[in-house]
């Protein structure tokens, strides 16, 4: 299914469709405020396992991310965050962030790597967010990569529909993406550490 949806005003039946999808274990492609990603409902096992599988990934070793609503969205899934931290993220998102923190016991185990840490983004862009709101859920975060040398990321939607076709339920067209990901920092420490430069710029 290939459907094009307006950041602006996402349609509400479109959405509820995409959503009925995910519920079923299905696998989407969508737009964020960086590059286009790939995902699914974070609870369910099988559809992660799918992913993972797309993307040629480890879930045992991957970092993986996914996609929250809001910060209160956030708070249901990691230990209490520190001061600094929330000040840190509520100046800073909904944006083109990646916040690396201390998961708590309702981060399903297949996202848990070694370190017992998951990667939270709440992107700047209504189509992923009012997905992850009706759901109620949030929406596992990879990125739709190239195998081109000199392109990392594929940034046309009908290009990524022609790719991954046979191999997702849903790609939502949503316009360019961008071909830059997003900045990704650790707080996981005392010592807040920026692991990736990426679109979005920030002082710790």
């Amino acid at each position: 299914m290939f459907v094009k949806l307006y950041p602006e005003n996402p349609n509400e039946k479109e959405i509820h469709k995409i959503v009925d999808v995910l519920r079923n274990g299905g696998i989407v492609i969508y737009p964020t405020d960086t590059i286009y990603g790939i995902g699914c409902d974070i609870n369910n096992a099988k559809a992660v396992e799918k992913v993972a599988r797309i993307k040629d990934i480890n879930l045992k070793k991957a970092n993986l991310s996914f996609i929250c609503y809001d910060l209160s969205h956030i708070s249901d899934f990691t230990k209490p965050l520190n001061n600094h931290v929330f000040k840190l993220m509520k100046k800073h998102l909904p944006g083109p962030y990646t916040f690396i923190l201390p998961a708590n016991s309702n981060v399903p185990k297949l996202f848990k790597n070694n370190k017992k840490t998951i990667g939270i983004r709440v992107p700047d862009n209504n189509i992923i967010r009012e997905l992850v709101k009706e759901l109620g859920n949030p929406i596992l975060s990879t990125s739709v990569r190239d195998e081109d040398d000199v392109i990392e990321y594929t940034t046309d939607p009908e290009l990524i529909y022609e790719k991954f076709a046979d191999l997702v339920d849903v790609v939502i067209d949503g316009g360019y993406g961008d071909n830059e990901p997003s900045t990704i920092i650790d707080c996981t420490s005392d010592e807040l550490e920026v692991v990736r430069y990426g679109k979005g710029e920030i002082e710790l």
